[in-house]
């Protein structure tokens, strides 16, 4: 298992206040970690998979988790989560929906989706605090990380 400082989450969000509350979650819960941080679907998909602005990116550093939203620009949250799963390079990686929609489509189709995880952000600080020390924990220290290419 890796120490916190190798380490890396992905972060898709759009909305500003909701990536800062993130990273400073994060980096309250899990000091050292690292994280990248995309504000669109298009820009993750270009991360992952080593294109656009990340070409030539090494895909053998992948990260550990993947936090998204659903609502997102250009390319939606479940569409990104479509195609991780469908690509050997990325099917393993656990991927949280961290959303606000409360809607019970979303949650059904995220798990459709391949999601391993939904969970809706806390409006109050300290919950969202505690959630995120919870999804570190979880995924970042217990979760035995399935391989790094499907087989």
């Amino acid at each position: 298992m890796p120490s916190s400082g190798e380490t890396l989450v992905l972060l898709v969000d759009d909305n500003p206040d909701d990536r800062d509350l993130t990273l400073i979650a994060l980096r309250e819960v899990h000091p050292g970690g690292n994280v990248v941080v995309c504000e669109d679907g298009e820009v993750a998909l270009e991360y992952l998979f080593a294109t656009g602005r990340y070409a030539g990116r090494d895909t053998e550093s992948m990260p550990d988790v993947i936090l998204l939203d659903l609502k997102l620009p250009k390319v939606d949250g479940l569409e990104v989560l479509k195609r991780v799963r469908g690509d050997p390079r990325t099917l393993t990686i656990p991927v949280i929906v961290l959303t606000s929609s409360r809607e019970a489509s979303d949650v059904v189709l995220s798990y459709r989706c391949g999601a391993n995880s939904y969970i809706r952000k806390p409006i109050d600080f300290a919950q969202f605090l505690e959630t995120m020390r919870q999804i570190v924990t979880y995924w970042l220290n217990i979760n035995e990380p399935g391989p790094r290419h499907a087989e």
